[in-house]
Parts: C-alpha cells; structure tokens; sequence
C-alpha cells in the first residue's frame, strides 16, 4: 500500500522533529516575566487492517488523521485574552474505493474578559468564533457534486456578554444575549442552492436565473457555550464542549446544538488514545441523500459523529 507507507515515513519524520524539539526546548530559557502563556499540541492518529488469504473476508483499509490545537493566552490580575486554533483533517483508503475525507475542521476561537474584582470568577467578555473546513465534502459515493467546500460554510460568531471562569475546576460558561452570527457560502453553485440556510437563487418557469443566490446570512440571538476539562480517573482526562445557540428573528427558541465529548487515555507521554463523540443540529443544515441515482436534499436531521483513535502526541511550547 504505497498510501500507508507514506503515512509510516511521516510517522519517522514526526519521530525525529519530537527528539530534536525536546532537545531544543529543555535547553531554552522560558520567559517567565511574560503575561503571555502559549502551548500546542500536534498529533497523528493511523488504523491499518490488511488481508490475505482471508477466508471470513474483508475489505484492507488505512486511516490517518492530522490534528493539532494552539494556544496564546493573556493574563493579568483582572485581565484575560484566550485565544485558541484548532485543526484536523483525516482521510481514509479503502481497496477499490477512492479516498474519502473523514474528519475536516478549521476553528479558532478568541475570548476578551475583564473583571473589576480579582476575587471574582465572573468577566465582562466579548467572544469571536469562525469555523470552516480545508477541503471539498461529498455525500459519498457521488463525488461529482460537493456538498460543502471552503468557506461554503464558514461560521462567525461576534458577541458581547459574561464569562464565569474557575481556573481550578477548569470550568467555563459564557453568556451572550448580543450574538451577530455571520454564515457564508462563498461558492455560487452551493448558495443558488440555498445551502447552508442562505437564500437560494430564483429562476424562471424556463430555468433562467432572475436572481443569483446570497452568499451569507446574519442572524441576532443569544449564545450560550460551556467547557470543562477535567482529570475523572488517574489518566484519563474528560473534555466537553457544549454550544447553543438561538436567533431572536428567525424561530426563537429553535437551538442550533453543537456538543463535543472526549476522553484522552494516556498511555506516556508521546501515546495516547482517545474517544469521543460530536453531536450537531442547525434547522439550516439540510441533510443530502442519494435516491435512484440522484442527490436528494431532504429536511435537517441530528449529526452524529463518533472517533477513536490511537496515535502520536506531541505538546510544546
């Protein structure tokens, strides 16, 4: 499989980058005279299953995922700037299927917050959210006609609120009842669609476009969002990420959902498996299926994703 010995070279390659990293970083001199604190955290997660000969049959098959996550946070006694990246994409190789796109992810998140009493867990906070994806997605099989790209969707949240922030129970909630959120669909064949709750195109009884679609949509709503990270048994940490959002205009009380649960099993320092799952509803996102040959758009439905990998784990600063 020339695909898993390229996904083995990169493995040796991270490999050797860890050893020259570590050696470089403990003889370093930390700054701690900085309010600035920046960690990251780059990881590769591969399954490989292979046959021959096999009489209970089976497909061979690799999977690889790329991830990393990135942090710069500003701290003072009654000041904090939080500011995160997060990126994954994975892909997947099947015999006698083409390669398909597993997991796809472009985030980064920025919170402001400013406390009047340092004894206070509670901050005036303004937040910033965009959300996208690296590549072109697909209702597999049907590869002809995506049904996502960059920036096709992208997500802008901007608000202003109050953020509760207990840094020893890692536990964060943030409240925004002045929330602009921004959807663009930057590629003309998705937004004549429609797609994404944008407005679609209009035609003609003769199929002639009167109108092109747009290309973003804003909404005005109340934004709640909720983390916590914690250690719930001797190496294994929890993380979980809740989000929900309603528009004041469009349907209040209908709530987009995104919740994300994972667990992180240390095995050492470098290896670590982890579980978990990512949970999604947006009335705006409508579902694609394939019926008789043709890709049916049919009505919003819960989006369930479901991860657990093995792999390579590297933090440094």
């Amino acid at each position: 499989m020339k695909l898993f010995k390229r996904l083995l070279l990169i493995v040796v390659l991270f490999s050797i980058t860890i050893s020259y990293s570590q050696n470089s970083i403990r003889t370093s001199i930390v700054d701690t005279t900085s309010n600035w604190v920046g960690k990251n955290t780059i990881g590769l997660d591969l399954s490989e299953i292979s046959f021959l000969n096999w009489s209970a049959g089976g497909n061979s098959s690799i999977s690889g995922l790329i991830k990393g996550n990135f942090h710069r946070n500003y701290r003072t006694q009654n000041v904090k700037w939080s500011n995160e990246l997060i990126v994954r994409y994975g892909v997947n190789k099947q015999d006698g299927v083409e390669l398909r796109k597993t997991d796809d992810a472009f985030n980064l998140n920025s919170t402001f917050g400013y406390r009047k009493d340092s004894l206070s867990n509670w901050y005036h906070s303004a937040k910033f959210n965009f959300n996208s994806q690296f590549t072109n997605g697909y209702a597999y099989p049907n590869i002809d006609k995506p049904i996502s790209k960059p920036f096709a969707p992208a997500y802008v949240f901007l608000g202003v609120g109050a953020e509760y922030s207990n840094k020893e129970r890692k536990l964060n909630i943030y409240i925004s009842p002045l929330t602009m959120k921004t959807t663009l669909v930057l590629d003309t064949y998705l937004a004549n669609q429609g797609a994404f709750g944008v407005t679609k195109a209009v035609y003609d009884s003769d199929g002639t476009l009167i109108s092109k679609g747009k290309r973003s949509k804003s909404e005005f709503g109340l934004l709640l969002t909720a983390s916590n990270k914690k250690e719930v048994i001797k190496n294994i940490t929890m993380d979980n990420k809740l989000s929900l959002y309603s528009d004041y205009i469009n349907k209040f009380g209908n709530v987009d959902v995104d919740w994300q649960l994972q667990f992180d099993l240390v095995v050492n320092q470098y290896v670590k498996a982890n579980i978990g799952t990512h949970l999604l509803y947006d009335d705006d996102i409508k579902t694609k299926k394939i019926i008789d040959g043709q890709q049916i758009t049919l009505g919003p439905k819960v989006q369930l994703k479901q991860m657990l990998g093995i792999g390579f784990v590297y933090n440094f600063i």
